[in-house]
């Protein structure tokens, strides 16, 4: 790969996750205080991201796989990112609002696969080229959520920047896009299975026992993850925390830091007390929040933000890990996508649903909630999920030596 080239992916990479870290974090924020929508409203909104996760493998498999190369989809995907948020900027109210949000993350959500497919196809080795390319993502995202905090756009009532920013950085994505190198379409004039599209030909997995264990419990744990995606930046505003969105930046800088120490950890502590560990942070974030305050207690906000990478790291990353070795080489790319549509698509789905009613329960005024006892919900469902998963799960550190999917017969699929 060319000093060039990686320039051009690495640009890439940030831009796409500066513009969902533009606007995300502060959503919820800004539907309640500026376009004055309810919480049940506000996690209707955030739940797009789950229909966007269900309907992006359908464009990949049947158009971005078959018929355009892939840095062409992605350039005209970000154009027309770029009108619906300017188109969000102006948005009136929650009901002029909402379209436009849902259309964007049915188009957003699949460039986050595109991305990933322009990048390897320049690779040779992607477990080292990779991860120096990828990392421009997750600063991207902190940028973003540093320059909400200087600008001090939550204190100002100026959360609508958010969308013109994140408008003017898909723009920019979408011109840079048809610049990159070409990645023609992987399956052209091959026909496609509906298996193909979702995954359905890594269900064989689930006979495992521990893995079906491990499925059903990466869907449940995505029901409190949507509670700190959703609410997190509205709790700290109501809270008085100044400059949330850049603080909340800390929580994608543990990520990085655990990322880093993984493979130490995984040697370690192996794939059960890994899983175990990254539930058990996710009770503890939520203990932290339920408990904690802008003046004694400031120490457990800052500290159930930073909780974060242990939460990513040690139960998705894991999982995806899990998921690679126990599938076999004939199905990894099945198996991760069946696995993301459950956990981002269905899970979270489940879990915004959850939320919204939630919050909305616990609110008693129109600036004021009961966040002690809604923090405590998500809390007690992250461990209600971790102590069956380390009673049920079995898996003794031995996935390396076990058999891969790829040793049974493939099931038939309807064909597309």
């Amino acid at each position: 790969m060319t000093a060039g080239i990686r320039v051009k992916l690495s640009t890439m990479m940030f831009l796409e996750f500066f513009i969902w870290g533009a606007w995300f974090v502060t959503m919820g924020t800004y539907l309640t205080k500026g376009l004055h929508s309810t919480d049940v409203q506000s996690a209707t909104a955030y739940a797009t991201q789950s229909l966007g996760a269900i309907v992006a493998p359908f464009i990949i498999g049947l158009i971005a796989d078959k018929y355009f190369s892939a840095q062409k989809i992605l350039g005209v995907l970000h154009l027309l990112g770029a009108a619906l948020m300017y188109y969000e900027y102006k948005a009136p109210d929650f009901a002029g609002f909402y379209p436009g949000i849902l259309a964007y993350m049915i188009i957003y959500m699949p460039t986050l696969a595109l991305v990933n497919s322009v990048s390897f196809k320049q690779m040779k080795d992607t477990t080292k080229e990779f991860p120096p390319i990828r990392v421009f993502g997750t600063a991207g995202w902190i940028v973003a959520g540093i320059i909400i905090g200087l600008l001090q756009w939550e204190q100002k009532g100026a959360l609508a920047s958010t969308f013109l920013m994140a408008s003017v950085a898909s723009l920019g994505l979408g011109l840079l896009s048809f610049t990159l190198p070409d990645t023609p379409p992987a399956k052209k004039g091959q026909q496609t299975s509906l298996g193909d599209i979702i995954g359905l030909d890594s269900i064989g997995l689930l006979k495992n026992k521990s893995y079906l264990v491990f499925f059903l419990a990466s869907i449940a744990i995505c029901i409190p993850l949507a509670f700190y995606y959703n609410f997190t930046n509205p709790f700290l505003n109501e809270a008085g925390m100044k400059s949330a969105a850049g603080i909340q930046t800390f929580g994608q800088g543990s990520e990085l830091l655990f990322m880093a120490l993984m493979p130490v950890f995984f040697v370690r502590l192996g794939v059960k007390k890994m899983l175990g560990l990254g539930m058990l942070a996710w009770a503890l974030r939520y203990l932290c929040f339920a408990y904690g305050n802008v003046e004694a207690n400031y120490w457990m906000l800052i500290a159930g933000i930073v909780l974060h990478g242990i939460c990513y790291d040690f139960f998705f990353v894991t999982g995806y890990i899990y998921t690679d070795r126990l599938a076999g080489d004939r199905f990894k790319s099945a198996a991760q996508g069946f696995i993301t549509l459950a956990t981002y698509g269905v899970g979270m789905l489940i879990g915004f649903s959850i939320a919204g009613s939630v919050v909305g329960h616990w609110q008693t005024s129109a600036n004021s909630h009961n966040w002690q006892s809604i923090w405590l919900v998500p809390c007690g469902i992250a461990v209600a999920v971790l102590v069956l998963f380390m009673l049920l799960f079995t898996d003794k550190n031995k996935t390396e030596t076990q058999p891969g999917l790829d040793i049974e017969e493939p099931s038939s699929s309807l064909e597309i």
